[in-house]
């Protein structure tokens, strides 16, 4: 995948709104900078950019939780690649920015070389259906359209954050087998992914609330989930 294409960074620290700005561009990325909800809201909604990089700990009425929900309800946006970056001790706004669709989360202090491998890794995920297999994978009333990147219930579509959507697509693509969670992460976040394993948890509960009884995802006690 080459990396072109817009990301906003909403940060209100300049120091690292700058450096992410411009390991990003190194990385062929052309980049814009929000140092407050409000204004990132505006930007993201003007330039409908690739991805977007998110500060939870934004200053103002409008911080970085409630501008991920307002990212996640809106219908040009629902699906938006979305990293929140969290303070190392803030372990409840990586959940919460999780449930809410964040994709990934990056916790302060980073390595913006490490933040670029994110950003493209997420990327990877919405740039194009998977080679190979079928582009529609059915269970029960849910289908998983692979080609238009698309969740549907009964015909109707779903929207989805990226990463819940990876999530449902490898399940679906591996149903009827219980999975543990370091099945999943390893084949949805990659076997480099550093993180916790309730991530997982994380995202299957926003699977269940979203897709409601339609979708047949059982607990494998002991074990980790399985679909269908």
């Amino acid at each position: 995948m080459s990396a072109t294409g817009t990301i906003v960074v909403v940060e209100d620290d300049p120091n690292i709104a700058d450096l992410l700005d411009m390991y990003l561009r190194q990385a062929g990325f052309r980049v814009l900078q929000a140092t407050d909800g409000e204004r990132g809201l505006e930007i993201i909604g003007r330039e409908e950019p690739m991805l977007v990089l998110l500060d939870i700990g934004l200053p103002g009425a409008l911080d970085g939780l409630e501008v991920c929900r307002r990212l996640r309800s809106g219908p040009k946006t629902a699906a938006l690649p979305l990293i929140v970056l969290t303070a190392r001790d803030s372990e409840i706004d990586r959940v919460v920015g999780l449930e809410l669709g964040a994709d990934d989360y990056v916790t302060k202090p980073f390595s913006p070389r490490e933040v670029v491998a994110r950003v493209k890794a997420v990327l990877r995920r919405v740039d194009g259906p998977p080679k190979g297999g079928p582009e529609v994978l059915v269970v029960g009333r849910v289908e998983v359209d692979a080609g238009r990147r698309e969740a549907r219930v009964d015909g109707v579509p779903v929207p989805l954050a990226t990463r819940e959507l990876d999530l449902l697509t490898h399940l679906a693509v591996n149903q009827g087998l219980a999975l543990s969670r370091q099945q999943l992460l390893d084949g949805v976040w990659g076997a480099g992914w550093i993180g916790d394993p309730r991530t997982v948890d994380v995202h299957v509960r926003q699977l269940r609330k979203k897709l409601g009884d339609a979708l047949p995802l059982a607990t494998v006690w002991g074990v980790g989930y399985r679909l269908g």
